[in-house]
């Protein structure tokens, strides 16, 4: 064979094995993401807000190329309805186990008893799954394939009075003496406020002056309010889990010289803070009530706001917005480790994590990312977020918050 020749023969190798290369690389197989979550019922809404973030975080991730340690390999949103009960949770855990063979992951299930019975379909099938959900119970049954991303319902409860008694002796020079409580017989108000009860009042020095519970849905929010008057307390801790019992219960207090943060007025959860509470009731009832919250907009996300303002046309991003956007980073740190689209592979690069930064960015804490051997985030912290100007704004911890506490001055 001739010089020349030979040198042809050769181009024409590289050239088939680039191009064979190239066609390896294009045809690298989409990596199927699960969202299971209610798409239907009363908790659709905020079931929306998390495909909009899953979205989101998916569209961003697949234009910077994919996941490039597998080859810049793109991912893909499986969407599989929680409904509103937790039967028919697990009946979506199962559908989504047994029609998507090759999902790789998983994030969602809101509720926490929803997430209690789907992650014990999907430890059985070993998908890794990320929740928000806050029972304590969810990281407590020696899974190896469920991640927690929020501090659990008791951290929240033992961490929040301290927070408050820190915030309000800063903003206002005084510590509170006397605290009251209004709640509604829900199982999140109630573990809330158990700890309260229990052992930190004392401990804090807080005299209970109101102790009211109600079932909702709420009739008649008069006769709570009319106590709250009376007693005059230095905090109230107002737990209503329904958005109509928390516009009827601001209503009143506004009626009677109570709200605007005249009172210092501190919820638990994210229902306070929705969007919908603002568009049914006078937005100028709503200033200065706070929520201890998992996750909300902090400091380190200034940008992210605008963004999805722009791309969801939503007033802002809720916990849940948030949440289920860092959970999809979460995944793509950890396929990136991986280096394969396969569950054990997976959930061990979760188990071995230790990020710091982009996902790291979307969870409140010590600006690290890693989760304890049983799942659970380590360093998980609390927010608490204000309504200010008609939008609620994170405002402590200071690290992390967007503006400064408003607290009356006593």
């Amino acid at each position: 064979m001739s010089s020349s020749v030979f040198r042809t023969v050769n181009w024409m190798r590289l050239a088939i094995a680039l191009a064979l290369g190239l066609a390896g690389a294009a045809r690298a197989k989409d990596i199927e993401v699960g969202l299971i979550a209610p798409m239907s019922g009363p908790y659709a809404r905020q079931g929306q807000v998390m495909k909009m973030a899953a979205d989101m975080a998916i569209d961003t991730i697949n234009r910077q190329g994919g996941i490039k340690s597998i080859g810049g390999a793109k991912l893909k949103l499986s969407v599989f309805d929680a409904g509103d009960s937790v039967e028919r949770a697990k009946n979506a855990a199962q559908r989504m186990v047994a029609d998507a063979p090759n999902l790789v992951v998983a994030t969602g299930a809101y509720l926490s008893s929803f997430t209690l019975a789907v992650t014990e379909v999907t430890e059985r099938a070993a998908l890794p799954v990320l929740t928000f959900s806050y029972s304590d119970l969810i990281t407590s049954r020696g899974f190896k394939h469920v991640f927690q991303t929020s501090a659990t319902g008791v951290q929240q409860a033992e961490g929040s009075l301290p927070a408050l008694m820190e915030m309000a002796e800063k903003a206002s020079g005084k510590r509170p003496k006397t605290i009251g409580i209004v709640m509604d017989n829900t199982a999140a108000s109630v573990s809330f406020v158990k700890p309260m009860r229990e052992q930190q009042l004392t401990k804090l020095g807080l005299k209970l002056v109101v102790d009211e519970t109600f079932t909702p849905p709420l009739a008649n929010a008069t006769p709570l309010i009319q106590k709250v008057r009376s007693a005059k307390p230095d905090l109230l801790i107002l737990l209503p889990t329904v958005i109509a019992d928390a516009k009827l219960l601001l209503e009143k207090m506004n009626e009677f010289g109570l709200g605007r943060g005249k009172l210092p007025t501190i919820a638990n959860g994210a229902a306070i803070l929705d969007p919908d509470l603002r568009n049914n009731m006078n937005i100028d009832q709503l200033e200065g009530v706070m929520a201890v919250v998992a996750n909300w907009t902090t400091n380190a996300q200034k940008d992210f706001v605008a963004e999805v303002k722009q791309k969801t046309k939503e007033p802002w991003p809720t916990q849940h917005f948030v949440t289920t956007y860092g959970d999809v980073l979460i995944f793509a740190a950890a396929l990136e480790a991986a280096g394969k689209a396969e569950r054990g592979v997976v959930a061990n690069a979760l188990h071995r994590m230790n990020l710091s930064g982009g996902a790291a960015n979307f969870f409140p804490g010590n600006g690290k990312l890693r989760f304890e051997e049983n799942g659970r985030r380590a360093d998980a912290s609390l927010l608490i977020v204000q309504w200010q100007k008609g939008v609620p704004i994170t405002v402590y911890p200071a690290k992390d918050a967007l503006a400064p506490p408003v607290w009356p001055k006593q």
